[in-house]
């Protein structure tokens, strides 16, 4: 079932962000907020015209990382995580946040391995990019905040996390909101070749694939970052403000093998972590997510995504599935924030 967020809705929604952040729930206006200090998410340098920053930043422990995130809403209110993907970063729901807290939501957004102040903790540990390790971060992290079940919500990466949290651990999921909807995958199924535009869509892939592009995307991370901002939502009109707020995270020391690795996981050419292979074996057989489940899509999404109809039966819970029109692309948090933040409410109700 598609779905287009109403225009009053909307306007109502950003009503109740403004008020949020008036009220002081973890995000500032830049034009009223004070010189940062220690712990500001502002980029040195930040522009005028970002329309928000979060206010300040938390680290934990939680598995085999220290974990930089940012929590908002009431500390007893439901809980919902919400899961960037790459190349962005937690600004990503810097407008989301303030519409969850104004409705009773506690709100944790981290930032993944290899992005912005998130750091492992031990120096000799493998960087492991593949999906299942970057899904154990997820429930690392809710054991540390002494979290017992979330709604999970992400993109692009975060919604692949968010599905595997779903699948492996139901128990822990109360409900889930993922854009691009069912994006669990296998080595095996990266193997196997797609037709020909299929592939070119898949380009970056190959890319990382070789030392060229592993050096090439360490030496051009920014501008690499940004053409895949411009191809994933062509009809985004993002400012330089906005888009070097984000690529601030990428300045990670292990981000580049992060995400080289991820990318050659999934081809196969990279071995993951032996401890993650059972996990891996359950996720080969693409299980159903039986949690309250909403997908989503932009009308405009320009990154490689699957069509709706190929995964619904994938979704055995109660399931809907919603596209945002009006030029929407593969950032749709930030893109159109009010109608994700509709979907993380409306998936979480009993």
């Amino acid at each position: 079932m598609s779905k287009e967020v109403d225009d009053d809705r909307r306007r109502l929604l950003r009503t109740a962000a403004v008020a949020a952040a008036a009220a002081g729930l973890g995000v500032t206006d830049p034009a009223k907020a004070q010189p940062t200090g220690e712990g500001s998410l502002d980029p040195p340098g930040s522009k005028p015209g970002m329309t928000a920053s979060f206010d300040s930043l938390k680290q934990i422990d939680a598995g085999v990382l220290n974990v930089g995130y940012v929590e908002a809403g009431p500390p007893d209110g439901p809980v919902a995580m919400l899961l960037h993907g790459w190349p962005y970063d937690i600004h990503s729901y810097v407008d989301v946040a303030p519409l969850l807290t104004s409705a009773g939501y506690r709100v944790i957004v981290p930032y993944l391995r290899g992005y912005g102040p998130t750091r492992f903790l031990s120096g000799e540990m493998f960087r492991n990019g593949q999906p299942s390790a970057l899904a154990v971060d997820v429930v690392a992290l809710m054991d540390a905040l002494r979290i017992e079940t979330a709604t999970l919500a992400g993109f692009d990466w975060g919604a692949r996390m968010a599905n595997i949290v779903a699948a492996l651990w139901p128990e822990r999921c109360k409900a889930m909101v993922s854009v691009s909807g069912y994006l669990i995958g296998s080595q095996e199924a990266g193997r196997m070749p797609l037709p020909p535009k299929a592939e070119l869509e898949w380009w970056y892939q190959f890319y990382f694939a070789t030392d060229r592009g592993q050096a090439g995307y360490d030496r051009y991370r920014h501008d690499f970052a940004k053409l895949i901002w411009r191809l994933g939502s062509p009809k985004w009109e993002f400012d330089d403000a906005t888009f070097d707020r984000t690529a601030a995270a990428f300045d990670n020391p292990d981000h580049v093998r992060i995400v080289v690795h991820n990318y050659r996981w999934r081809l196969g050419l990279a071995d993951g972590d032996p401890k993650h292979d059972e996990l891996e074996k359950r996720l080969a057989g693409f299980p159903a997510i039986t949690v309250p489940t909403i997908t989503m899509e932009g009308d405009a999404n320009g990154a490689p995504h699957p069509d709706a109809a190929s995964y619904a039966r994938k979704f055995s819970g109660r399931y809907s599935h919603r596209v945002i029109t009006g030029g929407v692309g593969h950032n749709l948090p930030q893109e159109a924030p009010q109608a994700f933040a509709e979907a993380v409410v409306d998936v979480g109700r009993s």
